[in-house]
């Protein structure tokens, strides 16, 4: 599992982004408890997520409206499968509108880029 907090902070709310191997909807289950035993993420307002896998996507907001499909639709773009990228959100106060959609995005490409650089 590789998390990279503390990555994103507007109006009063913070992301993270987080992940790791996932095969199934079993794995993409043992993957949020296993983030959620961190008492920080399991606090959070939103662990939205998403992985591609054999049997098809994944995907779920987790209460942050479209926030999966984007994740859903970056793993797509770059090819990532069996994969599950999470963008947390702890919610700061006051709505971000559209810009929370950039964050999620910039959470992941985030998360590739140093997805990349652990590669030998």
């Amino acid at each position: 599992m590789m998390v990279l907090e503390n990555l994103i902070s507007d109006r009063g709310s913070r992301y993270a982004v987080s992940g790791g191997p996932c095969r199934d909807v079993d794995a993409a289950a043992a993957f949020l408890k296993d983030l959620k035993r961190r008492k920080k993420f399991a606090k959070a307002t939103h662990n939205s997520w998403a992985c591609l896998t054999a049997d098809g996507p994944l995907k779920n907001d987790d209460g942050e409206a479209g926030a999966g499909m984007v994740i859903l639709r970056m793993l797509e773009r770059e090819g990532v499968t069996d994969h599950i990228i999470v963008v947390t959100r702890w919610f700061g106060g006051k709505h971000l509108g559209g810009d929370r959609f950039r964050h999620v995005a910039d959470a992941v490409r985030a998360y590739l880029a140093a997805m990349d650089g652990a590669r030998p």
